[in-house]
């Protein structure tokens, strides 16, 4: 475990060596900012381009650490496990490539510290969210996704892979680690009351390419199919969107 802070967020990578350091001095800058003890806690699943040596040469000028994983273990586990290995009372997770927009980050806290929900969701789909720089594709495996899983919430970006939440959340529940849609598996079945959608416009990834495939595609059918089919499945929350400045 490492020393105490108020906020743990977790980020999986697998060869983003060309913009983590990037994504580092701008959480840094945001919780400096907004006045809270937090870290960053990559997990690198053995990335050949050197992301992790990256994160250990960062850690004398920043709040982070990095946890090394074997090999390509799949990025729901990664979360899984940096979870595991801090003990934070507020924790997240985000992507390393710079899609999500660090500066919704202290209107996430600010919702959770103050009591107003216990999770706290980066949303593309409510009023002042969007996406920018993706291809038709893209756009539409996106909305298909989310039309699948739509009759299980009220949450309208059921699939973000951009959230915070109280490690409440999350203690004794079983989350399944199959597939990339680690949001999926804690809206569904995370102990909470209230989820609150914050929004922000995602900007397709700067360095690298993208991680989706055909494969993650038939684990996320997968994982909803768990879900339906009542595996650690949860009544439909009481989820309302904050709208934007």
């Amino acid at each position: 475990m490492a020393p105490d802070r108020m906020v743990s967020v977790v980020i999986p990578t697998y060869n983003e060596a060309g913009g983590i350091e990037q994504l580092i001095a701008a959480l840094s800058t945001e919780f400096e900012q907004a006045r809270v003890s937090a870290e960053v806690v990559v997990v690198d699943d053995n990335s050949p381009d050197g992301t992790g040596a990256i994160v250990e040469s960062l850690a004398q000028r920043y709040p982070v650490r990095c946890i090394h994983r074997a090999g390509k273990l799949g990025l729901s586990s990664a979360v899984i496990d940096g979870w595991a290995r801090c003990s934070a009372p507020i924790i997240g997770v985000m992507d390393a490539d710079f899609s999500h927009d660090p500066s919704i980050i202290p209107r996430m806290l600010e919702l959770l510290t103050s009591g107003q929900c216990e999770l706290a969701i980066g949303s593309r789909y409510v009023a002042g969210g969007g996406i920018t720089n993706w291809p038709w594709r893209r756009r539409i495996t996106s909305r298909v996704a989310i039309m699948l899983a739509a009759p299980l919430t009220r949450i309208k970006d059921i699939t973000s892979g951009y959230f915070f939440c109280q490690r409440s959340v999350i203690e004794g529940v079983t989350l399944d680690p199959i597939g990339f849609k680690i949001g999926l598996e804690v809206i569904m079945k995370g102990n909470y009351r209230n989820a609150q959608e914050v929004p922000y416009v995602f900007t397709d990834r700067r360095h690298g390419s993208s991680k989706l495939n055909s494969g993650e595609i038939v684990n996320y059918l997968r994982q909803l199919a768990k879900i339906y089919s009542g595996a650690g499945r949860r009544p439909r929350t009481r989820a309302t969107s904050i709208p934007s400045l």
